[in-house]
């Protein structure tokens, strides 16, 4: 069982002084740090021989890829794989895709390839926190509170919408999926959605181009990452658009999505806010804000790499170690299992040497 993540402090947690120099009393302008004690950890599973073997022979290939083409062009040009791949290529990342490939080696293979070919040709290393600020400026976004699984929460409020329909506002969301995965705790794979709809006009939507695009995205190149998503205040236009978009959801995902329930049945109310039915009070200040998110998954990040140079710089590495659990990384471990036979070998030697010892005196 991973660590639970340190519970979060106390109502002075993201607070930040007034004019005065005060603090304004129960007022969160930054996010949470850590989940609250009415969360629990994610359960953990143990794969079967059959799934290890599977997991193994993805393991094996991909151990073996020494290029990765930067397009997904037809004999698109390749280069090295970077040690930022190798350590995205973990023991959990593997299993995702094992799972939404239906344990089908051949294509999860196949779309690990095409993940890391995508996140080449998508730049994601070009949409730094300055490029992608602009979109966050009304806070149209919010990374905010752990639901009760423990899940960080990704709020999506579009009726906020400060931009004009292009490409950034796309690759916007896909930064915030990248801090959001940042800030998961130990042993948690997922992320809760909320979704408010509230005094959102029809010229808000995205269109059916852009759904398409974001199912896709979130499908192939995110799988096994929504944990649930909660869509509240619900205008009759998104019924429109959703009826076009639902034959390219995963039915798995279908059931994931819970629509005007209250959203306090699935997030603490002491992390949920008040305009979602929770208890926090919350003034989004973007000069305060947007560089408290990014320092605080930019530590994370730091430490997980850390952690994976420390490790050996290992494919298949432990996230659950990279977040800093209580799993050992998987070179401790292997050295761990060669100790273990190394003391049974000897035990067993030292017991045939005490068997023959009477016969030798005879």
């Amino acid at each position: 069982m991973a660590n639970k993540m340190p519970l979060s402090p106390p109502a002075a947690n993201g607070l930040v002084p007034d004019s005065q120099g005060d603090l304004t009393p129960n007022l969160q302008r930054t996010p949470f740090t850590h989940p609250s004690a009415a969360s629990h950890d994610p359960p953990r599973t143990t794969l079967t021989p059959e799934q290890e073997t599977k997991y193994n022979s993805v393991l094996n290939t991909v151990s073996s890829w020494t290029t990765i083409p930067n397009t997904s062009a037809t004999k698109a040009p390749t280069l090295p794989i970077t040690d930022a791949e190798r350590m995205w290529l973990t023991r959990e990342c593997l299993l995702r895709y094992l799972r939404a490939s239906k344990w089908s080696v051949p294509d999860a293979i196949r779309r690990l390839l095409e993940t890391l070919t995508w996140r080449r040709e998508w730049g994601l290393v070009e949409h730094t926190a300055d490029y992608i600020s602009i979109e966050n400026e009304t806070g149209k976004q919010l990374i905010l509170g752990y639901d009760i699984d423990a899940r960080p929460c990704l709020y999506l409020n579009p009726s906020k919408q400060n931009t004009e329909k292009g490409p950034r506002q796309l690759q916007h969301l896909v930064f915030m999926l990248e801090r959001t995965i940042d800030l998961m705790g130990p042993g948690q794979e997922t992320l809760a959605l909320l979704i408010n709809f509230q005094q959102m006009s029809s010229g808000q939507s995205p269109s059916i181009a852009q759904g398409r695009q974001t199912m896709n995205i979130l499908q192939n190149h995110y799988p096994e990452r929504l944990g649930r998503a909660c869509v509240i205040n619900i205008p009759w236009f998104f019924w429109v658009f959703y009826k076009t978009i639902s034959p390219f959801i995963d039915p798995t995902t279908k059931q994931k999505l819970k629509f005007n329930e209250p959203i306090s049945l699935h997030v603490p109310p002491e992390q949920l806010l008040k305009t979602h039915g929770g208890e926090v009070e919350f003034s989004y200040e973007h000069s305060v804000y947007w560089p408290a998110l990014n320092q605080l998954a930019g530590e994370r990040k730091k430490k997980q790499e850390e952690r994976w140079v420390n490790g050996g710089k290992r494919l298949g590495e432990s996230e659950v170690y990279l977040k800093g659990g209580d799993e050992k990384s998987i070179g401790e471990s292997k050295l761990d299992n060669v100790d273990t036979v190394t003391e049974k070998l000897q035990e067993l030697q030292s017991t045939e040497k005490t068997i023959q010892q009477p016969f030798e005196t005879q």
